[in-house]
């Protein structure tokens, strides 16, 4: 056993199932450490949040009581470099961490191709505490009797669907009429055909708009088109898509064209053996898959198993993601939209099972955190 020094950065999906199993890593003769924020926020409950069925702390995690439970060394200073060449970490204020081996699982941030994110009034998809923000900002101004904000969703996709029906959701529940209009180039596309027509139906009749465009630039009270259009516009939520975070790129290793760190099924670097990675910030050389948990989930396992065969010199297993996965959309009225390949169910149901599941996860990570 050569390699004996285990950090794992982030406190994603795949990190956190590790954690409750570091007993088994130091069985294996690994010297385990986490660095991680204290807290983590499961994202499968961040859309019910956003709307107001859910209270915020539903959806957290105390990573410190979790990693304490189980003896685990825990850092919580960010990771600001990793130095390959001499096996280290830097830390933001400017300590350094050895490793023998690195595992990540540091989610993604979102994509923001016009650098819009830093402007007043706009609100990236990730980190998630922003959606919670601009839930408390629209909350405000509805009970200080303000006028209905005016809300764009700039992104087409399936989370992008998803929060603006939250905040259809958040508006009803505060007793106004949503302004929200959603612009993309398409809307729904990953959904099966009568699944998108029947989501975007209902969302029309809920007070949202459909703008085929592109959002490049925010103005006072407005966003500006890539055609040139303004659209009037008090808030602007960015949800075109996600990216991974710029440690991936400082690494130097291969990555695909959305930064992510690309791997073998082993959960390895193709370009370093000894550093590991899974969920939104990694994607599997020939098994390309959209950053969603259920990956980070599935992987867990697997990459548990590949740690502990290293610390005990064994041969490594590999993962490979299923071509098919349940994903369940919350419209933010007590319904949800489940698809699963081509199929597909709408109602109350569908969003049963998703709090099921997703409650069900917090529930067992904060279980393990009990003495």
């Amino acid at each position: 056993m050569t390699s004996r020094r285990l950090v794992l950065v982030g406190a994603g999906h795949a990190h956190l199932q590790l954690v409750r199993e570091a007993g088994r890593l130091h069985a294996a003769g690994l010297e385990v450490t986490l660095i991680a924020p204290p807290r983590f926020q499961y994202s499968g409950l961040a859309s019910g949040i956003l709307s107001g069925a859910l209270a915020e702390e539903a959806g957290e995690i105390d990573v410190a009581a979790l990693a304490a439970g189980v003896g685990l060394r825990h850092l919580t200073e960010p990771v600001n470099a990793i130095d390959r060449t001499a096996r280290s970490l830097v830390l933001a204020g400017g300590a350094s961490e050895p490793f023998d081996l690195l595992s990540l699982n540091i989610g993604s941030v979102a994509a923001d191709p016009y650098d819009l994110a830093a402007q007043t009034g706009v609100w990236p998809v990730k980190p998630l505490v922003n959606l919670f923000a601009l839930r408390t900002s629209v909350e405000t101004v509805i009970t200080r009797g303000g006028a209905t904000p005016r809300i764009v969703v700039a992104g087409g996709g399936l989370s992008a669907l998803e929060l603006a029906a939250s905040l259809c959701g958040l508006l009803e529940r505060l007793g106004v009429r949503p302004e929200v209009t959603v612009v993309a180039p398409v809307h729904g596309a990953a959904l099966p055909p009568a699944a998108r027509a029947r989501l975007l139906s209902r969302l029309a009749a809920r007070g949202v708009a459909f703008r085929c465009g592109t959002v490049v630039g925010r103005e006072s009270q407005a966003c500006r088109l890539a055609d040139g259009a303004i659209l009037p516009c008090d808030s602007l939520l960015l949800a075109i898509g996600l990216a991974a975070p710029p440690l991936i790129a400082d690494l130097g290793l291969p990555v695909d064209d959305d930064g992510r760190l690309r791997v073998t099924p082993t959960l390895q670097s193709v370009g370093d053996s000894t550093i590991f990675a899974a969920g939104d910030c990694a994607v599997i050389d020939d098994h390309p898959r959209p950053a969603a948990g259920v990956f980070g989930v599935r992987a867990a396992p697997v990459l548990l198993d590949n740690l502990v065969a290293r610390g005990c010199g064994q041969p490594l297993r590999a993962y490979l993601p299923q071509k098919r996965w349940l994903a369940i959309m919350d419209l933010g009225d007590g319904r949800g939209v489940a698809t699963r390949g081509g199929l597909w169910a709408y109602g109350r149901m569908a969003l049963w099972l998703k709090r099921h599941l997703d409650l069900g996860f917090v529930r067992r990570m904060r279980a393990a955190s009990k003495p």
